[in-house]
C-alpha cells in the first residue's frame, strides 16, 4: 500500500492570523476575507466551503450543514456556528438581496476597477460556485509575510479546539474524519490534548477518597523494599 501523507501542516500564530485577515480584507476579492474567516471558525475544507449553498446555512438555529465532502463522515455533518462566523454570515450575505436557497454562497463572478479607477465593480453569478481563491489568496499571503495553505486554517482550528480541552470524539465530529482517519488524527493530535487528559484524571483523583493513605503507604514497606533490593 502507499504511504499516507502525514504533513497535517502547521498551526499559523496569533499574529499571523491578525496580518493575513487585515491582508484579506484588503484584497479586490470581496469573497476572500468571509471565506477565510468562516474557514477558521468552522475548520470546514476548501471544497465545502467552496460549493456551499444558502439552504446550508441556518442564522435562526446558528447551525450549518455541510454538503458533500471528502468523507461520508463528513457529508452532510451539522455544528452550531460561533458568534464570530455568525456576524460574517450576516454581513456577507447583505451584499447580495434577493439571494435564494439554492444559490452559492460564494458565487462565481469577476471585478474590475469603473472608470475612476478607484470604485470596483462586481458581477456575480449566483447560479455557479466561485471556482477558485488562488490568485487571490497568495497575493494577500504575500502582503501579510505569511506562509501558509488554506489547509492550514483547518489545522490551526483543530489544535486551538484541542488546546481548549475539547474531548477527541468531539472533535473528529466537527472536522468530519471517518473512523480510520479518527484514529490517525489521535496519534498525531495526541500530544495537544495532554492537558485536557490531565484534568481528566485529576478528576479521577477528586472523585475519589480524599485520604486514602496513599502517600504514607511506602513508609512501612520502605525497609523492606531495600532488604529485597539488597
Amino acid at each position: 500500500m502507499l504511504r499516507v501523507c502525514e504533513d497535517v501542516g502547521r498551526a499559523i500564530s496569533r499574529d499571523e492570523e491578525t496580518a493575513l485577515l487585515e491582508a484579506c480584507r484588503a484584497s479586490r476579492s470581496r469573497s476572500l476575507f468571509p471565506a477565510v474567516l468562516i474557514a477558521l471558525n468552522t475548520c470546514m475544507r476548501y471544497s465545502e466551503l467552496r460549493l456551499l449553498k444558502w439552504r446550508q446555512v441556518n442564522l435562526t438555529s446558528c447551525t450549518l450543514t455541510v454538503g458533500q465532502s471528502k468523507t461520508e463522515s463528513g457529508t452532510g455533518r451539522l455544528f452550531p456556528l460561533n458568534d464570530r462566523s455568525i456576524a460574517i454570515w450576516g454581513s456577507w450575505g447583505s451584499l447580495f438581496p434577493g439571494v435564494k436557497a439554492s444559490h452559492f454562497v460564494f458565487p462565481a463572478g469577476r471585478y474590475g476597477a469603473s472608470g475612476d479607477g478607484v470604485t470596483v465593480i462586481y458581477e456575480n453569478d449566483p447560479t455557479k460556485p466561485i471556482g477558485r481563491w488562488k490568485e487571490a489568496r497568495e497575493s494577500a499571503k504575500k502582503r501579510a509575510n505569511v506562509s501558509c495553505r488554506f489547509h492550514d486554517l483547518r489545522h490551526m482550528g483543530c489544535t486551538r479546539i484541542l488546546e481548549a480541552g475539547v474531548p477527541f470524539s468531539v472533535v473528529a465530529t466537527i472536522m468530519g474524519w471517518s473512523p480510520s482517519t479518527t484514529v490517525r488524527m489521535s496519534r498525531r493530535y495526541g500530544h495537544i490534548g495532554q492537558s485536557a487528559q490531565r484534568h481528566a484524571v485529576n478528576a479521577l483523583k477528586e472523585a475519589g477518597i480524599q485520604d486514602d493513605g496513599a502517600q504514607n503507604w511506602a513508609q512501612p514497606h520502605g525497609v523492606r523494599i531495600k532488604q529485597l533490593a539488597n
